[in-house]
């Protein structure tokens, strides 16, 4: 977006939130005069009230300003967004009753109930306000959308062509990419443009706006070269981490008697954290398999007309602390799928697959039995999903700090199912994600997650 837009976009934000926080406080006075416990007696008029209403506003502006709610993003997500506006009213309100005690004393009441009732009304106005500008100026870039150039147009490329695709709202147009690898003239539908040599003047023949740098294995010094023709041709870049990048977020510095020293924090979660995430994974299993029953008994009669064999299937996988566990799943496959090939992995279209195990598969109605799973111990809501022993002593032998996905509880779901990355997708980079999760977990990035996953679920194309 052009600092002309950005501006623009900025000052209709401003605007909106006054309207929005003034009409808060607004709502809040008549939902107080309207409920009759606890009584208010000789409630004042509403333009008493004018002088805190402007505190309330003014207030939230600033901690709306100090919490960059009105700084430029693009690609953030709604649940991000909310979280932030929460926090900011939160912490904007107390600060408004603060100096509103402070400014009028024991002058006019402030009811506590009143004060409950503006702080939930602004986090909601305020929050559909920022939806509604947000559609339209989505809306805007719809029409309008900013030429894209993707270097690299390998699996991380092609997952960054499909995540632009996937999110219309953003604006980008993908142009095509530009890649080195001889003999490449497409990816994922779009053309090789040509390789990083010209990357100047295709930027120059296309139109290219933002250029994503989609080549994590990339030496510095090519990262540098692809860099400063980016920058001569006035572009914005983003650069896709590398492994290094990944490993920054939990490095500090120590020293060894003067002598300095790089130490990896442990990561692992302790004491009430891990208590939380438990009680969580605990409410969430039990009520599932509750709801879910029904329909599991469903299944499991289906299985048994649809194909011989058993309703379920157990499979060893790696757990916490690498530790296997056995897996609990509806069965999708023939009962000898495996005895020819071995253990591989599933790809699409699999004619290992009974009928109704594609479909189950394709919904993710298999893995309901793995709450059971969830509910004893074995695994956990959100975390890096499970792999085989078979596969993990491939892996690590590879994949620097893959063991480490297994600080934590395997998950039904993660960070890189949400991302795209699941089934017959780069291993290298789910591990990224899954690294990331560890070091950065908090509840709030659970509940985000499974959010995701339920509304993702019905359209995941890498359900086989």
């Amino acid at each position: 977006m052009k600092r002309q837009g950005v501006v623009l976009f900025t000052v209709v934000r401003v605007l909106a939130d006054i309207g929005m926080l003034s009409l808060a406080f607004f709502l809040a006075y008549i939902l107080r005069l309207s409920t009759t416990y606890p009584p208010l007696l000789n409630p004042p008029l509403f333009r008493q009230y004018q002088g805190m209403l402007w505190i309330h506003v003014l207030t939230l502006l600033a901690a709306f300003w100090l919490s960059r709610l009105y700084h430029y993003k693009a690609g953030t997500s709604r649940f991000d967004k909310f979280y932030s506006i929460f926090v900011a009213v939160s912490i904007g309100t107390v600060m408004a009753m603060a100096f509103t005690s402070f400014v009028y004393k024991n002058e006019l009441d402030y009811p506590r109930l009143m004060v409950v009732y503006a702080w939930l009304l602004s986090v909601i106005l305020v929050t559909v306000g920022r939806y509604i500008i947000d559609a339209l100026a989505a809306m805007r870039r719809a029409r309008l959308p900013q030429n894209l150039l993707i270097v690299g147009a390998g699996d991380v490329g092609r997952m960054i062509l499909q995540n632009a695709q996937q999110s219309p709202h953003l604006g980008y147009h993908v142009v095509g990419f530009v890649d080195d690898t001889p003999g490449r003239k497409e990816s994922g539908g779009l053309p090789v443009l040509g390789p990083t040599q010209q990357l100047r003047a295709i930027i120059q023949e296309q139109g290219v706006e933002h250029v994503i740098i989609a080549l994590p294995d990339a030496s510095h010094d090519q990262l540098l070269e692809i860099i400063s023709q980016c920058e001569s041709a006035k572009v914005t870049i983003k650069v896709y981490p590398d492994l290094f990048q990944i490993m920054a977020s939990e490095v500090s510095i120590d020293d060894l008697n003067g002598l300095p020293l790089l130490t990896i924090r442990d990561v692992a979660l302790r004491g009430w954290r891990l208590t939380l995430k438990r009680a969580m994974d605990l409410v969430g299993s039990a009520l599932t398999l509750v709801f879910a029953s029904p329909i599991m008994m469903l299944i499991a009669l289906l299985i048994k007309l649809d194909s011989p064999g058993p309703v379920f299937y157990a499979q060893e996988r790696m757990g916490l602390d690498a530790k296997p566990f056995m897996i609990i799943k509806f069965r999708s496959m023939r009962v000898d799928a495996e005895e020819r090939s071995g253990p591989v992995w599933t790809t699409q279209n699999d004619p290992r697959r009974t009928r109704l195990g594609a479909f189950l598969r394709r919904l993710n109605l298999d893995e309901l039995p793995q709450f059971i799973n969830v509910l004893i111990g074995d695994m956990s809501l959100v975390g890096p999903r499970p792999e085989r022993p078979f596969f993990v002593e491939q892996f690590k032998q590879v994949i620097p700090r893959y063991m480490e996905r297994h600080k934590e509880k395997a998950g039904l779901t993660g960070w890189a199912q949400v991302n795209g990355l699941r089934g017959d997708t780069s291993i290298v980079d789910r591990t990224k994600y899954d690294l990331w999760y560890i070091e950065n977990w908090s509840l709030l990035l659970d509940i985000k997650i499974i959010f995701l996953t339920i509304f993702r679920w019905p359209t995941d194309k890498n359900a086989y």
